[in-house]
């Protein structure tokens, strides 16, 4: 009986704390180089469960990929801050330096370092998977003599595990 109330409760407190997640996002891309054309955006991001976790903040870590329709690429890992309000509403907030592979010389963004900022307003679904809506940033916060950058808007879906 004893084992049964400590699988229970193990069970709670399991299903209680924050999942991992992979977020699948798609959108616009828009480049300030006046050479390279908007494009399509896709993106695949993982966040794993948080270290630290207050009343309505958590922090943890995690990576994202973005492409584009023309082979923009760029790969980081980094910190993500997640604040829970009014119920089921968050907003998210995460910096991630990687690596940038330009499709081609038209999408240069001054170099291969650019580090990608994000900004999101998102919603938890009943299932604990959630919706948002993102705007990022990547740009080598002039490591580089030249630093264009590019913004995109985009939608997301985390899915919880």
């Amino acid at each position: 009986m004893k084992l049964l109330v400590i699988l229970a409760f193990a069970l709670t407190a399991a299903t209680a704390a924050q999942a991992q997640s992979i977020i699948f996002g798609a959108g616009y891309a828009d480049y300030a180089n006046s050479d390279g054309e908007d494009q399509a955006i896709f993106s695949l991001e993982y966040q794993h469960r948080p270290f630290h976790e207050a009343t309505r903040f958590s922090a943890t870590w995690g990576g994202a990929l973005s492409v584009d329709t023309e082979g923009n690429t760029h790969v980081g890992a980094g910190l993500i801050g997640l604040y829970s309000f009014a119920d089921r509403w968050f907003i998210e907030g995460s910096v991630m330096p990687g690596y940038y592979n330009e499709g081609s010389s038209q999408y240069d963004l001054g170099g291969s370092f650019q580090i990608r900022s994000l900004l999101g307003l998102g919603y938890a679904l009943d299932n604990g998977n959630k919706l948002s809506v993102a705007i990022t940033h990547k740009s080598n916060a002039s490591t580089q003599e030249d630093n264009p950058g590019v913004n995109a808007l985009l939608l997301r879906y985390h899915y919880a595990f």
